[in-house]
């Protein structure tokens, strides 16, 4: 009997923010939780992994995919494509399964408009400009012009938190990781998402 239905939990942040990591550390303590794998046309880095990290496709190889309906969101970042698969979201929430997700404001909004019940947002701010700026230099991936991009491009993400469900500053990571626990473990118990509850209830009052 599956007892619980799957959820989505969605970080967000502006890149630097951290969410990414707290993903990881997240993944690392729950084993009820599996990381939303992504397709982009964006090259691969030195430090990723095919199929682990993201799946990498070519733009024609992505386009095709998604004339087939195969992503319940995609959305252009920084002039490459990223997209998230259906069929794996239907079929862990149906099994009772939870994913999390790795993604922009963007990809929040339309996994909300795909399942908006099943959907647990919560966006991560940095805790300050500074702080966001040394983190994106201490990844020594990123050239100097994507950086300064991802900068200008932070003010207009953070002016999106206000549409998730949750928000948090990240200003240390251990400590930000055991909130999002927090959040996690709460929303595994909503009445609607415990699918066994109703018998359970019947049988005490019967």
């Amino acid at each position: 009997m599956i007892k619980r239905k799957g959820l989505m939990l969605v970080l967000s942040s502006p890149s630097g923010a951290g969410k990414t990591s707290i993903a990881k550390k997240v993944i690392e303590s729950d084993k009820d939780i599996k990381m939303s794998i992504s397709f982009t046309t964006r090259p691969k880095r030195k430090s990723e992994r095919n199929g682990k990290d993201y799946f990498f496709v070519s733009e024609k190889e992505f386009f095709d995919l998604r004339k087939e309906n195969f992503f319940v969101e995609s959305a252009n970042v920084f002039d490459h494509w990223y997209g998230t698969p259906i069929e794996f979201i239907e079929k862990s929430i149906k099994v009772g399964k939870d994913i999390i997700f790795d993604i922009d404001w963007q990809g929040s909004q339309k996994l909300s408009d795909f399942s908006k019940s099943d959907v647990v947002s919560i966006f991560i701010l940095p805790p300050s400009n500074k702080i966001l700026r040394d983190r994106l230099k201490k990844r020594n991936e990123d050239s100097d012009d994507i950086m300064e991009k991802r900068m200008s491009k932070a003010k207009n993400e953070i002016g999106h938190w206000i549409e998730y469900d949750y928000v948090l500053i990240n200003d240390e990571i251990d400590k930000c990781t055991k909130e999002v626990m927090i959040i996690l473990d709460a929303e595994r118990k909503k009445r609607f998402r415990q699918n066994f509850i109703f018998d359970f209830v019947n049988k005490l009052i019967s």
